[in-house]
């Protein structure tokens, strides 16, 4: 049957979770698929942010720790997206940068192969990680004398071996939205006698994570992207029990032992006691407004839980970038577009990725349109997954099916009329 409009507009009537929608703030005339990148607005969040400023900072001012809970916000958060990524309760805590929460976790998975494996020195990654993992995993190899070794995803399998110490991966590929099985690739990792570190930010709140099945060793998030925490939102941390455990008996710690990770923080002893648990993974004092943010993205999620939850967002994941992908082949066929998202529902993500060597000029003719995905930068004349890339990413809590077919009427327009040609869409912006 040939997919129409009319087929889309029945489909967004079906929709199980159309009322989700109703919950964030998206502009009229705006298309917007870049959720993976950063997520909209949630309609509760200026009115939960003006409360904070006005009532809890202006009135009630350094009470509020207390009297408004500021703070154990980073654990009562980090409790609302465990259930999410199948964590326990009081198992994973919100605050500082995805970075810095990587930081953390890797130095403290080397901590524990420095003491029970001592002869293995590699710390392992894919060569197409998102950048900044790479960045951290570098200086902690350097720091501890490790060697961090990048390969292609295909290749995993041959570096699992004496040598590896910590096998370092992000769930779902920045670039191309190929997800990895976690549970095999844990296990096989394992089997092996390393350990594992996942980044979930391409994952969290938009394909189900089930860290405790899989036997993770480690995790951090992002919570400015499918949770919808806004700009800089901070990110989320979590160890395994059996990892922690050993913690509390202080046989490891992580690097950055800052106030909110000690036992009693207001005690002020100059002397440092870590805390119970994950809290020790808490470093500098949280940043209450920025969580406050997050904290009405991530209660989105408790609403579709009464909706069907992950399961439910997971089909709309998957009829949405079946969908897209469709409809490209289909109606903007013969113009040099090339998918390099895997067409295998468990393989791919929540986004949908096309390499086109002008790439970067076609999304700026798309968002001049108001139809807004990103590009992503790779190698002129490189094979398409590690090319120009237009990056499409489709949040099932608000994306609509007729969207994705409005999306692709405009990538067929630009195409074929060669707007995207016109001088103002091939000069670079520093964000891209």
């Amino acid at each position: 049957m040939t997919t129409t409009r009319q087929t889309c507009l029945d489909l967004d009537t079906r929709d199980a979770l159309a009322s989700l929608r109703d919950e964030f703030q998206l502009p009229e005339g705006v298309i917007y698929l870049d959720g993976n990148s950063l997520g909209v607005l949630p309609k509760a969040t200026p009115a939960r942010i003006a409360k904070v400023v006005r009532e809890e900072w202006g009135r009630d001012l350094i009470r509020s720790w207390n009297t408004a809970g500021w703070v154990d916000l980073s654990q009562r958060i980090g409790n609302k997206i465990a259930w999410l990524v199948g964590a326990s309760e009081n198992e994973l805590i919100v605050g500082d940068s995805t970075s810095v929460n990587l930081y953390k976790a890797l130095c403290a998975a080397v901590e524990l192969v420095k003491a029970d494996a001592p002869r293995r020195k590699l710390i392992v990654s894919e060569r197409s990680n998102f950048p900044t993992d790479l960045y951290i995993a570098e200086s902690v190899a350097r720091t501890h004398g490790f060697e961090l070794k990048l390969i292609e995803a295909e290749d995993l399998a041959t570096h699992l071996n004496e040598q590896l110490a910590v096998l370092m991966l992000t769930h779902v590929n920045y670039r191309t939205g190929r997800m990895h099985n976690m549970a095999q690739v844990t296990q096989e990792a394992h089997a092996a006698g390393a350990l594992v570190l996942w980044d979930l930010a391409h994952s969290a709140g938009a394909v189900p994570v089930d860290l405790k099945m899989a036997d993770a060793d480690f995790a951090v998030g992002c919570g400015y992207k499918y949770l919808n925490g806004g700009p800089g939102a901070p990110a989320f941390v979590w160890a395994h029990p059996r990892h922690t455990a050993r913690m509390d008996r202080d046989q490891l710690r992580q690097p950055l032992s800052g106030w909110f990770g000690h036992k009693a923080p207001f005690e002020f002893t100059p002397d440092y006691r870590p805390a119970l648990g994950i809290q020790r993974f808490a470093c500098g004092t949280p940043p209450v407004l920025s969580m406050s943010a997050l904290d009405c993205g991530v209660d989105v999620f408790l609403k579709a839980e009464a909706l069907g939850g992950m399961a439910a967002l997971r089909r709309k994941s998957l009829a949405l970038t079946a969908l897209f992908t469709e409809l490209v082949e289909t109606r903007c066929a013969d113009h040099g577009l090339t998918l390099v998202t895997p067409r295998e529902p468990a393989s791919r993500g929540s986004q949908v990725s096309f390499a086109h060597e002008h790439g970067y000029a076609i999304m700026q003719a798309l968002i001049a349109r108001g139809v807004i995905g990103d590009f992503r930068a790779g190698e002129p004349g490189a094979a398409p997954e590690s090319s120009h890339l237009l990056r499409f990413g489709f949040t099932p809590l608000y994306t609509r099916f007729a969207e994705v077919w409005d999306a692709i009427e405009h990538l067929r327009q630009v195409l074929t009329s060669g707007e995207w040609r016109e001088a103002r869409f091939n000069q670079r912006a520093a964000v891209t």
